[in-house]
């Protein structure tokens, strides 16, 4: 229970009587003989925890324990004085040693008991003087202790003056700042002659927190006591200014807004005098004009007249008028009836696809077939989620740009690549400070209209953490069947998404969330063939490359072979990208030659190309100079372009392993495993004793071991490589094969079909060996290559080995000398064909 100070005695002791000085006579009158300096006497005491006590102090205290209660009762009924001790530990409970109590404790007289409803008793005391504790006599019922009064008589000196000036000086201070303490304290503190009774009266009196008023208490010198008083003030007064320091700026800035809400009603006043209006509520009829001007949806309009007049009611200084504002500007914003009309004409949307690229023509029918159907069907809201899958390069940026300008409409684009939180596509609630739309209502802003051309680019590199997951956000955005009711969170209205044409990209299908996936239609972007690149580049790229290094046409010109050397050894791509920026490498060589006035030959040749370039980058494959024992060609597809490969198989003493090296993947070797399972299987067929394969170790080798290859078309083109080892008969070198081969020796479809085919004819191979079920892949080819290619379509293993060997079977053949067959080594003299 904290104390009362010496300011709230007539409150504290008016149930005893009227007039404080009768009171204390009356109440604490001991004999002056009791009360000399130096004395040692025996009293009972109580222990005090919290509440500290201080000389002529009148305070009550309240007794939940017995022994204190007994204490205080003896001292009432003999009409003597009691000791109150501090305890050290106030944690510990019913503390008996002098050790577990201060050296110093203070002298009161008590008044009588008052007993109170929780069977507590409370008693009116008044601290007398210090005293030092000698012992402990007595320790039961209730402690009795032995003890000195304190002499606190000082010598006043100059020192003892100026302390006693300099603490009434902080004591004043802190009462001007303190507004619980009334001014009288510090006018009665300077009536006070004596120094113990100085440092103790400001003790009670400032709100000193228990251990400072401890320290003062225990500390029985009095000019010590003042110098502790004085650092405790100091620091009290330091908090005091901190504190009024605080206040003043809060009362000032009310003031500040008081005042100009005060103004600001004024200026109001005199507009309306004026017949003017003030700036804020000419701000507010104007947004309330935009609101009616505006077509909105009717949810829309309702949510903005309620925010509207919720704004209306904010004083214009609050910082809610600016969030609220902000939320009505990106809600008028917003395209909501506003749209552009399409051009539907078929005839000149095929003008324009075919004028700004060249190829693509499975992205330009389909088009082309929106466009009928919705020329047929003009008021079909529903529009179709296209995606563009290519590699990079291709072409699948730039067609959208020339479909929105066919159709005639707004094209507005964001890029989707790194995009990790789910805020980015919704936005933030606006709970949260400096919250904004998602991109997507930020790019319809931006659009202006209710039916752009809206372009997700790179969607298959969005990316998922602990914000969320943006591509399940997207299954809104992207679903015909719910993107007419689009909720952003910090919008909170349901926006019609309907009427946009969504067109996303993406370089691997394989990294697009199946459910995502869903819900777009596929259109696959190859990559571009040599010759469909020479083409590009004649019609597209030379020109414009030409034009940005400030070029004239008739500066350069380039022959078309040196367009297919640029191709084939200084890029290495299925886009035109890297073969734009050669060319335009050349052209600022050639500028650079003109603007110095040096002679050049205007027209590039391959010859000129290391000059201008350097050394070539890329080197191409080239077919087998001679039929080889062991090796066979295959054909490759990969993200860049088609390509030969060859297989390397060798046969030597072993015990039956196989072996597969040049970076192989796990589809491969099993294509490898395969193939030699099939020849094991017809062994019989071959001539191949059953224990040769116990005997001898086959090793498979793929050239370029650094490039990593897998997939199982080359299962036919392994299985040909290692039965030509084993029977040495030589494989042709004008035949390459693709064809994925099973257990059983059919041959399986495989992909890529166009550039495989392609880049053996480029290679000057012509005879190609085919899975029969890709013959409708040869539709895509050019014409003029196609003539001059020889395709033999096959079902089974037993036919490309007819093929590949001209005709004849491969049988291993054995002397009569020898117990096993002939080696690779071996003089083909007596070879069975």
């Amino acid at each position: 229970m904290s104390s009362k100070n010496w300011l709230d005695d007539k409150d504290i002791a008016s149930e005893f009587t009227t007039n404080l000085s009768q009171r204390t006579e009356e109440l604490f009158r001991i004999p002056d003989a009791d009360l000399d300096e130096h004395d040692e006497f025996i009293a009972a005491a109580i222990p005090l925890y919290e509440n500290i006590l201080f000389p002529k102090m009148i305070t009550p205290v309240f007794i939940n324990k017995k022994k204190s209660l007994a204490a205080i009762q003896y001292g009432i009924d003999c009409d003597q004085t009691i000791v109150t001790l501090i305890a050290k530990n106030p944690a510990k409970q019913n503390p008996m040693s002098k050790a577990d109590f201060q050296p110093v404790g203070l002298e009161i007289a008590v008044g009588r008991l008052v007993n109170l409803p929780d069977e507590h008793f409370s008693s009116l005391v008044q601290g007398r003087r210090r005293v030092i504790i000698r012992e402990v006599v007595r320790k039961t019922p209730f402690l009795m202790v032995r003890a000195q009064v304190v002499d606190e008589k000082v010598r006043r000196t100059k020192q003892l003056e100026a302390l006693i000036r300099t603490t009434l000086d902080l004591f004043e201070k802190c009462v001007a700042l303190d507004r619980k303490i009334p001014d009288e304290a510090s006018m009665y503190a300077a009536t006070i002659k004596e120094p113990s009774w100085l440092a103790d009266m400001i003790t009670t009196t400032i709100s000193f927190p228990v251990e400072k008023r401890r320290q003062i208490l225990v500390e029985i010198d009095p000019l010590n006591r003042l110098v502790l008083l004085n650092q405790f003030l100091a620091e009290e007064l330091e908090v005091l200014e901190l504190g009024n320091k605080i206040s003043s700026q809060v009362q000032n800035e009310m003031d500040k807004n008081q005042r100009e809400y005060y103004l600001r009603e004024q200026l109001k006043a005199i507009q309306q005098e004026l017949n003017e209006e003030d700036v804020y509520t000419r701000e507010m009829n104007e947004l309330r004009e935009r609101i009616d001007q505006t077509k909105l949806s009717d949810e829309a309009r309702a949510v903005a007249l309620k925010e509207f007049e919720r704004l209306s009611q904010i004083p214009p200084m609050s910082p809610e008028t600016s969030v609220s504002r902000t939320y009505l500007d990106w809600l008028l914003d917003l395209p909501w009836e506003v749209k552009t009309a399409d051009n539907l004409d078929v005839k000149h949307a095929e003008e324009v696809l075919n004028r700004n690229h060249y190829g693509l023509e499975k992205a330009k029918d389909r088009i082309l077939e929106y466009i009928a159907v919705k020329s047929l069907k003009p008021k079909k809201e529903k529009q179709p989620i296209l995606c563009f899958v290519g590699p990079p390069g291709t072409g699948k940026t730039s067609i959208g740009k020339s479909i929105a300008e066919a159709l005639e409409k707004v094209f507005v684009r964001i890029s989707l690549g790194g995009v990790r939180d789910e805020a980015e596509i919704r936005g933030h609630r606006r709970t949260y400070i400096g919250s904004l739309p998602g991109r997507i209502l930020q790019t319809m802003k931006k659009a202006g209209t209710t039916n752009p051309l809206f372009m997700l680019d790179e969607i298959d590199k969005l990316g998922n953490d602990y914000r969320g997951d943006p591509a399940s956000a997207l299954l809104e955005v992207l679903d015909p069947e719910q993107n007419d009711k689009f909720s952003d969170h910090y919008l909170e209205v349901d926006y019609d998404l309907s009427k946009v044409m969504f067109v996303t990209t993406a370089n691997n299908a394989d990294n697009i969330p199946d459910a995502l996936l869903d819900r777009m239609e596929i259109i696959e972007f190859p990559g571009y063939i040599e010759e469909e690149k020479v083409t590009i580049a004649k019609e597209y790229l030379i020109t414009r490359q030409i034009e940005e290094n400030g070029l004239d046409p008739e500066d350069v010109q380039f022959e078309d072979q040196t367009i297919k050397c640029l191709i084939r050894e200084y890029t290495c791509e299925a886009g035109v990208r890297n073969l734009e920026r050669e060319i335009g490498k050349i052209c600022r060589k050639i500028a650079r030659l003109k603007a110095t006035q040096k002679s050049y030959d205007r027209i590039v040749k391959p010859e000129d190309l290391e000059k201008y370039m350097g050394p070539p980058v890329f080197f191409q494959s080239e077919k087998e100079k001679q039929d080889e024992i062991g090796v066979a060609t295959g054909m490759a597809w990969t993200n860049n372009r088609g390509d030969i490969t060859t297989v390397e198989a060798l046969i030597y003493e072993g015990k039956g392993n196989l072996t597969i090296t040049g970076q192989i993947g796990e589809v491969m070797q099993e294509s490898a495993q395969a193939a030699l399972s099939y020849i094991k299987s017809k062994s019989k067929e071959y001539q191949i004793p059953k224990d040769y394969f116990e005997k001898t170790d086959v090793h498979i080798h793929l050239p370029e071991g650094a490039v990593p290859k897998d997939g199982p078309s080359a299962g036919i083109t392994l299985a040909i490589a290692v039965l030509s080892a084993m029977t040495n008969f030589p494989v042709k070198k004008d035949v390459a094969m693709t064809g994925e081969i099973t257990l059983r020796g059919n041959v399986l479809p495989v992909g890529g079909i166009k550039e495989k085919m392609l880049a053996a004819h480029r290679v000057g191979i012509n005879t190609i060996v085919l899975p029969e079920k890709n013959m409708k892949d040869l539709s895509e080819l050019p014409q003029a290559e196609l003539k001059e290619l020889e395709i033999h379509p096959v079902n089974h293993m037993s036919q490309v080995i007819e093929i590949v060997f001209g005709g004849v079977k491969p049988v291993m053949t054995v002397t009569k000398n020898e117990k096993t067959p002939r080696k690779k080594a071996e003089k083909p003299g007596n070879e069975v064909k």
